[in-house]
């Protein structure tokens, strides 16, 4: 791969010799990775241990990683920030496909799509409208441009060192807040793999991350990211296949997709109807009246709760109760909160949960009812509806807006040798991203098939063990409990997470214990993959744009590699951190990046590239203004983060939009001010409207 390297530099990207000895390396690899899976398979059938399969795949796959950010280490400024600007297109493609397809795309989709049914496309739509919003409006202009981060972009159109050090505070915000739900995503998929507790999990995917990242900035992270594209492709990609042979006989999963949907359709509606649900139903809906009833005098609810807990324990020591029984009833007490404050926030989030398994499906809508409620229903149900319909277009606008703006997918077209090359790159990305997207909607419906016809009307004497392993891992992606006492699992009875939806597909279906160690190592190489990118992005944005730009700009390439290094290694250590904490689900983390990048970066984005008059005070503004309204959309309404800053009262959502779509409102906000800022002061100079000028052509190559 060393030598590799030096040939492409010498003979370029047009190189015949470089491209065919590279294609040869990625066909072994693809060859040796599905050599192993065999392997591991037929090894399986002769009695080798879950958990050495979890441990051969875990480090099979990190060392292969780990192997090529050793051999592509460097220390050249050009080749750590961004890859010698001389990756092929379709490489390009794949390694962007790599960074994109994260552990919310892996992980969170499909589970998205199992628990929201037709809302969930609001993903795919978003994720690739953006994309194509990129490949017409920014990706050509920025190559163009040539330098190394979006920051430099801003403090050369913008002028002055304000525009880029709100520039990096912005690329450390978004990139941060991506990055904990990658890490969160390598700890998830690294206890589970291995056996070991989630907060070791994220610290040894860490060292994976830090390998491959470490050491050969940019030049590492894109051949390690093509490589870990081929695994999550062909872990994602032969299980969906497996399933879809398995229900339909049909092994294009694509195609499987309609016919299942209905089965689906059908057995929702068996379930609304059964009996065994409705009671589930009831219990939940009286719980609903008990926790509104608590809340509404929470203190003396709290001490009758108190009381009663203290009587159960007393009772079932004066009259010599199993031993069993005694320690049912400590616990009980020992579960009683101790403070009103944390009453009212465990009954909140308890009511939450109720009033979801009040109703018919656990909460979840038809699959294939586009929008909840019925515009042709009752006030209630109208307005269901409405809110529905809006915030699926809210979460589509920001989706798109975000993609097109996220710093680590910008700086990749910063590693093409040309503009041309960068919209091909765009179009590679999107074939390559399209591959899994074209399938995550027909594995949510087959894995909501396996369930909702195995797992709902089993016994709790019968459940598979997977239902147990995953309790233990987090009680939050998995858990049952048999309100009714019929000894029989009910939809509204079970508690599942969107992202371990993917991850236990294997186990759902009964498939052979190898395909799960597949998709988990295939979930670990999305994770890593963009982990590695965003921490290279926040890095480099620190080091270049910070350092160089700003503190020493005589600094030798060696000791800006060298800062960048350590500044990656303080920077990931900290999201290891916050990881740990168990923030949120992945989703909802990757989608609040996504709307602080629309509202910080696309405003002064398209208006750099397509207005001339905008300066440095209205990009301040812009900037400034979006980012803010989207924070504060977020904190007050957010209940993990209004837990954080400690935000109390009602939740009032503007227009019933949720907090995972803030951006809507931070994007116009951003381009309004912009626009008005710039026009209210003066112009800027002539220099920075010639550069406008050139950008807008970006045919015409420019060095950097």
């Amino acid at each position: 791969m060393r030598d590799l390297q030096k040939e492409s530099t010498t003979e370029g990207e047009g190189g015949t010799a470089w491209m065919r000895r590279l294609n040869g390396l990625y066909v072994i690899y693809t060859l040796a990775f599905l050599s192993l899976v065999a392997t591991l398979w037929f090894f399986e059938t002769l009695g080798l241990s879950r958990e050495w399969i979890g441990f051969i795949f875990l480090f099979t796959t990190i060392g292969v990683y780990a192997t090529i950010g050793l051999l592509c280490r460097t220390t050249d400024a050009n080749a750590y920030y961004v890859a010698g600007r001389s990756v092929s297109p379709i490489y390009n493609g794949m390694a962007i496909g790599a960074d994109w397809m994260s552990a919310a795309s892996f992980i969170g989709l499909s589970g998205t799509l199992y628990l929201t049914g037709y809302s969930g496309m609001a993903f795919v739509l978003g994720w690739t409208g953006g994309y194509c919003l990129v490949a017409l409006f920014l990706a050509p202009y920025l190559r163009k441009f040539g330098r190394f981060t979006i920051p430099d972009f801003l403090g050369a159109r913008y002028g002055g060192v304000a525009p880029r050090l709100l520039g990096v505070f912005a690329v450390i915000l978004v990139s941060f807040t991506y990055v904990v739900a990658q890490i969160y995503g390598v700890g998830l998929i690294a206890s589970r793999l291995a056996g070991v507790a989630f907060e070791l999990g994220v610290f040894l995917g860490l060292g994976g991350i830090l390998v491959c990242s470490f050491l050969g900035g940019m030049r590492a992270v894109t051949w390690t990211q093509v490589a870990q594209y081929i695994v999550l492709i062909i872990a994602f990609m032969m299980p969906v296949a497996w399933l879809s042979i398995q229900q339909t006989g049909n092994p294009l999963p694509q195609l499987s997709y309609q016919t299942q949907l209905a089965a689906v359709t059908a057995r929702e509606q068996v379930l609304i109807d059964d009996p065994s649900e409705l009671a589930v139903q009831a219990y939940y809906a009286n719980q609903v009246l008990v926790l509104h009833q608590r809340l509404a005098t929470p203190g003396p609810a709290l001490q009758q709760l108190r009381q009663e807990a203290e009587a159960g324990v007393q009772a079932a020591r004066s009259r010599r109760a199993p031993i069993n029984e005694q320690l049912a009833a400590e616990r009980l007490l020992a579960n009683v909160p101790r403070t009103v404050e944390g009453a009212v926030a465990r009954w909140q989030t308890d009511l939450a949960i109720a009033q979801r398994k009040a109703q018919s499906l656990n909460g979840m809508p038809r699959h294939a009812q586009p929008f909840a409620g019925d515009p042709n229903g009752d006030a209630i149900a109208q307005d269901a509806f409405d809110t529905s319909r809006r915030n699926f277009m809210a979460l589509v606008f920001c989706l798109v807006f975000g993609t097109a703006a996220l710093p680590h997918i910008l700086a990749r077209f910063y590693t093409t040798p040309g503009v041309h090359q960068a919209r091909q790159s765009v179009v590679w990305a999107l074939v390559f991203i399209l591959l899994l997207y074209l399938s995550a909607p027909a594995l949510a419906v087959m894995v909501k098939y396996e369930i909702f016809n195995g797992l709902v009307g089993s016994a709790y004497s019968d459940l598979p063990s997977w239902v147990f392993a995953w309790s233990k891992v987090d009680p939050g992606l998995l858990s049952l409990q048999d309100v009714n006492g019929d000894g029989r699992v009910q939809l509204n009875e079970l508690s599942i997470g969107p992202d371990i939806i993917v991850l236990a597909t294997a186990e759902i279906a009964g498939m052979p214990y190898v395909i799960a160690g597949l998709i988990a190592a295939g979930a670990l190489a999305a994770a890593l993959s963009t982990a590695d990118g965003l921490l290279l992005t926040i890095a480099n944005a620190l080091s270049h744009d910070v350092y160089f730009a700003l503190i020493d700009p005589k600094a030798s390439t060696a000791r800006r590699v060298t800062i960048s290094k350590m500044l990656l290694l303080v920077v990931a250590l900290a999201a290891a951190y916050v990881a740990a904490q168990k923030p949120g689900n992945i989703l909802f983390l990757v989608s609040a990046a996504f709307s602080l990048a629309a509202s910080a970066f696309f405003p002064v984005l398209m208006l750099g590239i397509f207005w001339k008059r905008a300066n440095a005070a209205g990009a301040l503004s812009g900037m400034a203004a979006g980012l803010l309204v989207t924070m504060y959309y977020m904190i007050t309404t957010q209940p993990w983060l209004r837990g954080v800053f400690g935000v109390e009262g009602p939740v009032e959502l503007w227009w019933g939009i949720e907090p995972i779509s803030a951006g809507l409102f931070g994007v116009p906000v951003g381009f309004i001010v912009l626009v008005v800022v710039s026009l209210l002061t003066p112009p800027p100079p002539a220099g920075v409207q010639r550069l406008v000028e050139s950008l807008r052509y970006p045919r015409a190559d420019v060095s950097p």
